[in-house]
C-alpha cells in the first residue's frame, strides 16, 4: 500500500514537501515515482528513483524545481516543491514498480491515492 500526504494549497513560489509512506511490501526493493494529473489533463511523470536512490530522473520542465528523495529504512517517499508555480495545481500520486525506475505510468504496479496541491497566483 502506499498512501500520500502533504498537499494542501500553496502561493506561487513557496515550497511544499509531498510523503507518501509505504507498507505491505519491501517497497525499498522498488523503484518509485512521483505523477501528477491536473483537471482534464492527462497523468504526467513527474519524478522517478531507483530502488537504492543512487539514481534520480525528472520530467525536463521540472528540473532545478523539485527533489525526489527516498528513506527506505523508514519506507518513505519525498518530493520536495520548490518555486511553485499555479501550473504545479494538480493531484500528485506516488507510484512503485519492481524494476527499473520508469516515466511511464504504465510500468508502474501499485499507487497512492494522490494529494491534491494547489497553487494560488
Amino acid at each position: 500500500q502506499l498512501q500520500a500526504s502533504g498537499g494542501g494549497l500553496v502561493q506561487a513560489g513557496g515550497s511544499l514537501r509531498l510523503s507518501c509512506a509505504a507498507s505491505g511490501r519491501t517497497f525499498s526493493t522498488y523503484s518509485m515515482g512521483w505523477f501528477r494529473q491536473a483537471p482534464g489533463k492527462e497523468r504526467e511523470f513527474v519524478a522517478a528513483i531507483s530502488w537504492s536512490a543512487g539514481s534520480t530522473y525528472y520530467a525536463d520542465s521540472l528540473k532545478g524545481r523539485f527533489t525526489i528523495a527516498r528513506d527506505n529504512a523508514k519506507n518513505m517517499l519525498y518530493l520536495q516543491m520548490n518555486s511553485t508555480k499555479p501550473e504545479d495545481t494538480a493531484v500528485y500520486y506516488c507510484a512503485a514498480r519492481y524494476g527499473l525506475k520508469s516515466n511511464y505510468a504504465s510500468d508502474y504496479n501499485y499507487w497512492g491515492q494522490g494529494t491534491q496541491v494547489t497553487v494560488s497566483s
